[in-house]
């Protein structure tokens, strides 16, 4: 007794003087083949060097010994006996490296790729990346961020891609997403976290085993070669593998990888370039411990869904977060499996055995137990406590999921509604203002993105006040009018918001339209062009131009070159105030049609806001949106809702050169696009498309805009579930707001959005084009199922300039614009468009409007596009629509049975009122659209009703029955009225 007094004494007193007992053990030999800024390159068994090379990688807060603890617990080793010439990235602990408390989170992707070249130059070969825990994070972003060039693998043990799915110790992320909300950025970034506070958090994660593991080393504090073998790796856990986390690295890892999960969605900024997992085309090896606590299965797992183009394989450890690198199982299954694999991608040996290749989201099969099932059901038994706490906690989690998400919505959209109640025609209200208030919340954060890369609300403050004093210089003040003519650029965006700050209106001409007569229409006396438009802007007749944008690059012309103003030397004029625009003033211009229908918008700050605050309500966006914006910056889907949504709601905005199908799932990736817009039938190229392997696992959950016909609503959802569509409809210039936001109803245009105007149905007479009175005078609101006229309630303020305004409408004094657009409300109250005044047929048996026939006809499974419009015969018109076959499959060419049949368009139109069905329904290889994609009638009225030989046509007999065209039916319906055929 008296000697294992003495032992136990003797030993603690050298673990207390020197952190534990010196077992005599030697670090495996290395080299430091190189040492930069923020790493070592070490290179472990440098005298017998050979074979295929792997990059070993340590997490943040653990030094690189971790993979290589001691003789027995060497990783390096066994892969060096295995034939696998092991590397490794040594970060060093930053709070005793100059600056390395400084570092960021890029720092350490790039040290990673940048060790990858070194080793490739050195070997002559591509290197197999291999990181734990975060360290197989940072591999994971090394290999997207080089486009996996040079890697000929990548192998990661219990690294997250998924944070969405949970936390440590089985926590909901909402804990952490909503508690860093909360932190502002200089307070997350400003301190860096000891290696004591790390190492105490991740004992408190395994509280149980961590007091387990120190009861024993007491126990046996007698018997030093009972403790040996595993001393080296408890002073490494207890103490001396921990290290400083540099604060703004970890900012920028909760900001991007907790609080916005751009791991899985993409997106993610490495210096100023944009990174997303989906460009990793390397086979992926990840370690999976199934009873791991801190990077939990679903976590690690998320993989699959981040890098859809990546085989990925799988091995699944019965082991915690430690045990899967460190230790005796780490030792007999984990690296001599990595080495394993490494021969296999070589070419030399077979698939480990616990490795397992896996597709979609099903599980590889688990490895067995350790101990046996009588080990393992002992381990378990020991945790059985904490685990039942843990698992009551899960279940009311889940419970609660649902209701935190709809308060946490509510609480972000309440604030935006109330300012768009409070917003009056003299409150401060613009662009620029919005943008002002981001830059001063939120500086450091993306504004925006474009041509993958990342540009801050502090760096596009900086070029939009630098801006503001070059159209100083040039005279621009508070109210002027100046022309935009720039195609979708950053500094297109920049100029706009620039001219909102200083107060003066943009005038957006249109590249793709006529610029002159657009210049004319407004009026304005100056236009501002990008290098590429400058010639056109030099050609307008009694309009100053300038260019701006494109520093030294492209042909600047004639015009006078914005950039050589030095900001720095214009002094503001005292009458300068930035943003001092109000919501009744007009901010923008816009342009839509050509020719004689050339039609000038005119929008104010209010009726901008109003849909930037509406777009950011209904579709609850958040800093951890990308709004992916592929129209173009003069369109009003860009202007009012993609660029309006994110400024208000305080997401990142994705600018698009241009839309191409082929391209946008790859760039949906790359910027982490959450939200995309459209118009119109935009995205029936993208429904249709074949598949593509980014389009997997997507992230985007909703697409949102206005116009999209029902059927291709249907497909868009059907194939791109779980994103839905929130189809919105919008006066340009009134104030009325509709918005499906349920989306059960493909279609329906919705209800009201609250802080926008009250709208109503009122009964209206087609034929006179007003509205109808009843026996007092006032109008009379439809019932639901009937069509009516929609109106929009003016506020007194607006009256005046409020286009087709009338007054006295269902009640004395009040005041109503008439939007021109036919609705019909549903019992529930939601509306659905019939038609637009314009669009109207005038036939022989009346009035018909396009929406029924089009709703019915977009219905058949195999018709895309469906065109309604009106032929002139006799003395009224006919009533016809052209339809698009999916796949573009005629009449006569389609595959049997995909063709258009007669019998289908009289039992698809069985339920469009006799009256109201069309004479004419024409199969086309493409209905006309315009640049915006919204179909063009035009051309098919023009070519009137087809020949009868075409084999495309078809006409509505006397019984109501539709045939195939012929000649003498094309005779009488070119000399009769419409109402005659069809009796």
């Amino acid at each position: 007794m008296g000697s294992r007094l003495g032992s136990t004494a003797q030993n603690a007193l050298e673990v207390a003087r020197f952190g534990g007992l010196d077992t005599e053990e030697d670090a495996s030999p290395f080299e430091v083949v190189t040492e930069q800024r923020v790493y070592r390159l070490r290179h472990y068994f440098p005298e017998s060097a050979d074979g295929p090379v792997m990059l070993l990688v340590p997490p943040l807060m653990i030094t690189a010994e971790v993979y290589d603890i001691s003789s027995r617990v060497s990783a390096v080793g066994v892969l060096r006996d295995l034939g696998v010439d092991p590397w490794v990235v040594d970060f060093g602990a930053p709070e005793r490296e100059p600056g390395g408390l400084e570092r960021t989170v890029t720092d350490h992707v790039v040290a990673v790729s940048d060790a990858v070249d070194r080793i490739r130059a050195i070997t002559g070969r591509d290197v197999h990346l291999a990181g734990y825990s975060q360290g197989g994070m940072f591999v994971y972003q090394a290999a997207a961020y080089r486009r996996s060039e040079g890697v000929a693998s990548v192998v990661t043990f219990g690294s997250p891609a998924d944070t969405s799915v949970g936390l440590p110790f089985g926590l909901p992320s909402w804990i952490a997403t909503e508690g860093a909300e909360r932190i502002p950025d200089w307070m997350l970034g400003g301190f860096a976290v000891p290696g004591w506070v790390t190492r105490l958090g991740f004992q408190l994660l395994s509280p149980v085993k961590s007091v387990r593991s120190r009861a024993e080393f007491i126990m046996q504090l007698h018997d030093r070669e009972r403790l040996a073998p595993r001393e080296r790796q408890r002073r490494f856990l207890e103490r001396e593998g921990w290290v400083s986390w540099p604060g703004p690295a970890l900012a920028e890892f909760i900001r991007q990888f907790i609080q916005h999960n751009r791991m899985l969605t993409g997106g993610f900024v490495i210096g100023d370039r944009l990174v997303t997992l989906a460009d990793i085309t390397c086979p992926v090896l990840t370690f999976v411990g199934e009873v791991d606590e801190i990077a939990a299965p679903p976590m690690v797992r998320g993989i699959r869904r981040a890098a859809p183009r990546a085989q990925v394989y799988e091995a699944c450890l019965r082991a915690g977060h430690f045990g899967l690198v460190v230790g005796s199982l780490a030792i007999s299954r984990t690296w001599p499996s990595v080495a394993a694999w490494v021969r296999w991608r070589e070419g030399d040996g077979e698939l480990p055995e616990i490795v397992a290749p896996v597709n979609g989201d099903e599980e590889a099969p688990p490895a067995a137990l350790p101990g046996g099932p009588a080990g393992y059901g002992l381990q378990l038994a020991m945790g059985i406590g904490t685990n039942a706490a843990r698992s009551a906690f899960r279940t009311a989690a889940r419970a609660v999921q649902g209701t935190r998400q709809l308060t946490g919505e509510a609480a972000q959209n309440l604030p935006r509604l109330a300012r768009l109640e409070r917003i009056h025609s003299n409150t401060r209200m613009s662009m620029g203002l919005l943008l002002d208030e981001q830059a001063r919340r939120m500086p450091a954060e993306v504004f925006f993105l474009y041509q993958g890369r990342a540009h801050t609300h502090d760096a596009a403050k900086r070029r939009i006040d630098a801006i503001v004093r070059g159209l100083i210089h040039i005279g621009v003040r508070h109210g002027d009018a100046v022309g935009v003519l720039m195609g979708t650029r950053p500094t297109a965006l920049a100029l706009v918001a620039a001219l909102s700050r200083l107060g003066a209106v943009a005038v957006l001409l249109r590249p793709d339209g006529d610029p002159a007569a657009e210049a004319a229409l407004s009026g304005i006396t100056r236009v501002i062009a990008d290098p590429e438009h400058a010639a056109r802007a030099a050609r307008l007749d009694g309009v100053e131009g300038y260019v701006l944008g494109g520093a030294g690059r492209g042909d600047r012309g004639p015009l006078t070159d914005m950039e050589r103003i030095d900001p720095d030397a214009v002094e503001p004029p005292k009458w300068y105030r930035p943003n001092p625009g109000r919501a009744g003033d007009l901010a923008f211009v816009i342009f839509s049609g050509d020719g004689e229908h050339l039609r000038a918008s005119r929008i104010t700050n209010r009726r901008w806001a109003l849909s930037a605050f509406g777009t950011a309500s209904s579709a609850a966006l958040s800093p951890a949106d990308t709004v992916y914006s592929i129209t173009p910056l003069q369109h009003p889907s860009a202007l009012l809702m993609s660029l309006g949504g994110a400024v208000a709601g305080g997401a990142r905005l994705a600018l698009a050169g241009g839309y191409d199908p082929e391209t946008f799932w790859d760039e949906a990736r790359r910027y982490g696009v959450t939200v995309a817009s459209y118009t119109w039938t935009l995205l029936r190229d993208l429904a249709d498309a074949p598949p593509d392997p980014a389009e997997r696992h997507h992230a985007v959950r909703l697409f949102i805009g206005s116009g999209m016909p029902r059927n291709l609503w249907r497909r868009v959802e059907d194939r791109f579930a779980p994103a839905r569509v929130l189809e919105f409809y919008a006066s340009t210039e009134g104030e009325a707001v509709l918005v499906n936001l349920s989306g059960k109803k493909p279609g329906s245009l919705g209800r009201p959005l609250p802080g926008s105007a009250e709208v109503r149905l009122a009964r209206y007479d087609l034929e006179s084009g007003r509205l109808v009175q009843g026996p007092d005078g006032l109008a009379v609101e439809c019932g639901p199922g009937e069509i009516g006229m929609l109106l929009a309630r003016v506020r007194p303020s607006a009256v005046g300039s409020a286009a087709r305004p009338v007054r006295g409408v269902f009640r004395p004094e009040d005041a109503w614009t008439i939007t021109g657009d036919l609705f019909r409300r549903d019992d529930d109250g939601d509306f659905w468009l019939v038609g637009r005044d314009a669009e109207l047929i005038h036939t022989a048996e009346g009035i018909v409007p396009p929406g029924p026939i089009r709703d019915a006809l977009g219905d058949l499974p195999y018709i895309d596009t469906v065109a309604v419009y009106g032929i002139p015969a006799g003395d009224g018109e006919l009533a016809a629509a052209a339809v698009g076959l999916r796949g573009g499959a005629g009449a006569g060419s389609a595959p049997e049975g995909a063709g258009l049949k007669p019998v289908d368009l009289s039992e698809a139109l069985l339920r469009v009122d006799p009256g109201l069905r069309p004479s004419i329904v024409r199969v086309v290889d493409e209905v006309p659209v315009t640049a915006g994609r919204r179909l063009r009638t035009a051309p098919l009225r023009e070519e009137g009703i087809p020949a009868a030989d075409d084999g495309r046509v078809y006409y509505r007999d006397r019984a109501g029955a539709y045939r195939p065209l012929t000649e003498a039916a094309r005779r009488r319906l070119l000399r009769a009225p419409a109402a005659r055929e069809a009796r």
